[in-house]
């Protein structure tokens, strides 16, 4: 009889999640296909934990525990992270994997051993994020949430606007989302600047710049898109100030994360018109609750955070991303993804 292959892949899902989110045993085995080489090398698990971390019964934590015995990759969202730390509990966990690209839920790492690597979902986001980062922009130009706001009010109001060609769009933040955003952006002929704290050049961004030209850059720009991580840097980093530099005709865009932005400041600024228009799709807390003061804001478009997961190959991109690593592990090379607890992303 042959023995159970040594790399053990565990995946822990969600049933409260969203469909788009749950792994299910098929999935497992059309990864594995798609990973012949890695046939009779791996074995994977799947779990199913009824709710989220803070709500886990016992019987979830057993669950996770067994498997923990064996796991070299735990691949999910929701953990007792101090317990998949343990080495009595996992005592060959090397790799934990969060399905998402924001870790921020995880800090502070002082419960991560040195020797135990966190990776993340970066670029997985990546094709969903530019379509949805071009709408977006078309949106803003054609005045679409002006429009929206004249019709739930039923005042029919023309607005007529120019084309998007020779515009200017920043970018705050570019890595894989704010990449696939650019790519977007030129491709509809627009002038594409871009932040990120490497300044290392993006062949879709005219101009790369540090964090630091934030101010400089942000009365230039037509469109604002937010694409950066939530670290103790990049909270509230838009606010009173940051809006009071964007031009009156300019629109504004986040996919980042809600508290990177002062939302207060943002509905002012629109409920005045002192900015054309916004579109935002992460919030804090999600759900929105329903009596937010977002959804009555004038010159808005809220869409619930659904710009960067793909329906249709979301799980599958995933699995053959923390199966890649399990690759790597095994042939001694270098993981992708690994979160920087210093960098905090």
């Amino acid at each position: 009889m042959s023995q159970p292959a040594a790399f053990h892949v565990h995946v822990q899902t969600n049933e409260s999640d969203a469909e788009v989110f749950r792994f299910r045993e098929e999935h497992l085995a059309a990864a594995l296909g798609r990973n012949p080489d890695l046939k009779g090398k791996v074995r994977m698990t799947l779990a199913v934990s009824g709710n989220k971390l803070s709500e886990w019964t016992p019987d979830h934590h057993d669950e996770l525990r067994h498997n923990l015995a064996t796991a070299d990759i735990v691949v999910g969202y929701y953990f007792p992270f101090r317990t998949l730390a343990d080495r009595q509990t996992a005592p060959q966990l090397k790799v934990i994997h969060i399905i998402g690209s924001g870790v921020e839920f995880m800090l502070p790492f002082d419960w991560k051993p040195d020797d135990l690597a966190v990776t993340n979902n970066r670029g997985v986001h990546a094709p969903k994020s530019g379509e949805f980062a071009g709408l977006c922009l078309q949106m803003l130009n054609f005045a679409m949430p002006q429009l929206v706001t004249f019709q739930r009010r039923a005042e029919y109001r023309q607005i007529f606007t120019p084309v998007i060609v020779g515009k200017t769009v920043l970018i705050v933040g570019v890595g894989e989302m704010g990449g696939a955003a650019a790519r977007a952006a030129k491709a509809l002929g627009l002038h594409v600047i871009g932040t990120n704290r490497s300044k290392r050049a993006h062949p879709a961004v005219d101009e790369m710049h540090g964090p630091e030209a934030l101010h400089d850059l942000i009365p230039r720009a037509d469109f604002i898109l937010l694409t950066l991580p939530l670290t103790s840097q990049t909270q509230g980093l838009f606010g009173q100030t940051e809006f009071d530099l964007m031009k009156p005709t300019a629109g504004f865009i986040n996919m980042a994360r809600a508290e990177t932005v002062d939302y207060k400041v943002l509905i002012r600024k629109l409920e005045a018109g002192e900015i054309a228009g916004a579109i935002l799709d992460v919030f804090n807390p999600e759900p929105l609750p329903s009596d937010s003061p977002l959804w009555t804001t004038p010159n808005l478009i809220m869409t619930p955070h659904v710009g960067s997961d793909d329906r249709d190959s979301y799980v599958h991109l995933t699995l053959d991303l923390a199966l890649d690593n399990a690759r790597r592990l095994m042939e001694g090379r270098s993981l992708r993804n690994v979160v920087d607890p210093g960098r905090e992303y």
